[in-house]
């Protein structure tokens, strides 16, 4: 068998990489899109700290989107919250296409924990708290950054000593109190009807109390939105 000068393979090769687009002529550059996804991102997202910093994608490398002259960013619906949007690129040429890119914060930030166990109904106060660090990808959803934002608030079930505080276990300061009369509304039809009542129980901000109607002495649940207005919650 005739064997190929040693050179072929390499003056081959040498071909087809000369028949290849040069990187970056073709498609969109990653860094670009990078930048573009941090940029939407920035404004929904706090201000990361000096111990925190943001994360985009990161976007494949060997992706090779067709280069778009105008590429639009937006935030997508789904994964948001304080730590993180999810942006989608998207381009609307002659070559269409889309992309989604997660941003987030990383680095650890500063939350509220228990102290020590409580019992729910407890009404807070700066000595059942204290502050840690923690990293940011395990912290649940509506962690609290500040203990003092707790203070006055009422816990809604046991917490155990050590565990992240959430706005979820907390209630607000009670607004209403049993035998208080009340002012109750209800939406009917895009109108607003009001009418007197009277607590039939004690309420927390935001909590759903039964009230009696003074005018047709029927016994209505509603949510006390303030010390004196109960919305009537219709079934």
């Amino acid at each position: 068998m005739m064997r190929r000068p040693s050179n072929y393979r390499r003056l081959l090769l040498l071909a087809c990489v000369a028949a290849m687009p040069a990187w970056g002529a073709d498609f969109q550059d990653v860094a670009q899109l990078e930048a573009l996804a941090k940029s939407a991102a920035a404004p929904l997202l706090p201000p990361p700290s000096d111990r925190q910093r943001l994360q985009v994608g990161p976007v494949q490398p060997r992706l090779q989107l067709p280069r778009c002259e105008d590429v639009k960013a937006g935030i997508a619906p789904g994964l948001r919250d304080r730590s993180r949007v999810l942006v989608e690129l998207r381009c609307e040429g002659r070559t269409a296409w889309h992309l989604f890119v997660p941003v987030r914060i990383i680095g650890t930030s500063p939350v509220a924990v228990a102290a020590h166990a409580i019992v729910a109904g407890t009404v807070l106060t700066a000595k059942d708290m204290s502050v840690e660090q923690r990293d940011l990808t395990g912290l649940p959803p509506g962690y609290l950054d500040d203990p003092a934002i707790a203070v006055g608030l009422t816990a809604s079930r046991g917490i155990s000593g050590g565990a992240i505080l959430t706005n979820q276990q907390l209630l607000g300061a009670k607004v209403v109190q049993r035998g208080q009369t009340v002012t109750l509304i209800a939406d009917a039809g895009g109108m607003s009807v009001r009418m007197s009542g009277r607590a039939l129980m004690d309420g927390l901000i935001n909590q759903r109390i039964r009230v009696e109607n003074l005018s047709s002495g029927k016994v209505v649940e509603g949510i006390a939105r303030s010390e004196q207005v109960v919305e009537i919650v219709f079934q």
